[in-house]
C-alpha cells in the first residue's frame, strides 16, 4: 500500500498514543471526518490499524496487549469510570463483574458499599472485593487465563447462566461502528453473552 504523508503521520500518532480518534485527527489535519475515515479504513484494510468506535487502534493480532500495560493505560479515566459506575449500584445488590482493568477500577470503587453479592470470572476483582467482609464473592469456575487471571470457557458460561442478578459490569476491548462489543478471546465472548 502506498501511504500518503497524512496516513504516515496518522500511523506515527497511533504508535505514540496506541490509538487515534477521528475528531482529533480532523482537528490536527484540518480535513473532513470523511477524509479521516477513508484514511483509517485504508490503513485498516492494509492491517496497519484496527477500527474501533470513533477511531482506530494499533492491531493486536490474536493476542491482547500486556495486562500491566493495559492496567496502567488511562488509569485516571478508569478510576473515574469506576466511581461513576459504582455510584449507580445500591447497597444490598447482586451483580456480575467480568474481566478487565476497567472492571477492576469499578471493584475498587465498590469497596465502600455494603452487603453486595458479586459473581465474577476475574480473580483480580475477587481479590479486591474480598477486602469488604460484608460482600459475598462468588468466583465462576473454568479455565484460568494466565495473562490476566480471567476465568473463561464453556464451564464459566454455564456457571453464569444459573444466576439472575440486579446488575452486570461488563468490560470490553472495543466497540464496532454499530456499537457491538468486541473482544480478543472467543471464550471470553461466550461468558459475556451468557451474562447478557
Amino acid at each position: 500500500m502506498q501511504q500518503s504523508l497524512r496516513q504516515q503521520q496518522i500511523m506515527a500518532l497511533a504508535r505514540s498514543a496506541e490509538r487515534v480518534l477521528v475528531d482529533e485527527l480532523v482537528a490536527t489535519f484540518e480535513v473532513t471526518p470523511q477524509t479521516i475515515r477513508k484514511d483509517l479504513n485504508e490503513l485498516c484494510e492494509a492491517g496497519l490499524l484496527a477500527r474501533v468506535h470513533g477511531g482506530a487502534l494499533l492491531p493486536s493480532g490474536v493476542s491482547n496487549m500486556g495486562y500491566e500495560q493495559r492496567r496502567n493505560m488511562a488509569s485516571e479515566e478508569k478510576r473515574l469510570i469506576g466511581q461513576l459506575c459504582a455510584a449507580q449500584i445500591p447497597n444490598n445488590s447482586s451483580l456480575f463483574v467480568n474481566i478487565g482493568t476497567t472492571t477492576e477500577a469499578v471493584a475498587q470503587a465498590l469497596l465502600s458499599h455494603q452487603n453486595l453479592m458479586v459473581i465474577t470470572n476475574n480473580l483480580n476483582v475477587a481479590n479486591i472485593l474480598i477486602q469488604n467482609s460484608s460482600f459475598e464473592v462468588i468466583i465462576a469456575g473454568g479455565v484460568v487465563r494466565h495473562a490476566d487471571r480471567g476465568v473463561i470457557g464453556e464451564a464459566t458460561a454455564d456457571f453464569v447462566k444459573q444466576f439472575k442478578l440486579d446488575y452486570a459490569v461488563i468490560g470490553t476491548s472495543a466497540l464496532d461502528e454499530e456499537g457491538a462489543l468486541l473482544d480478543f478471546d472467543y471464550r471470553e465472548v461466550r461468558v459475556t453473552q451468557a451474562i447478557l
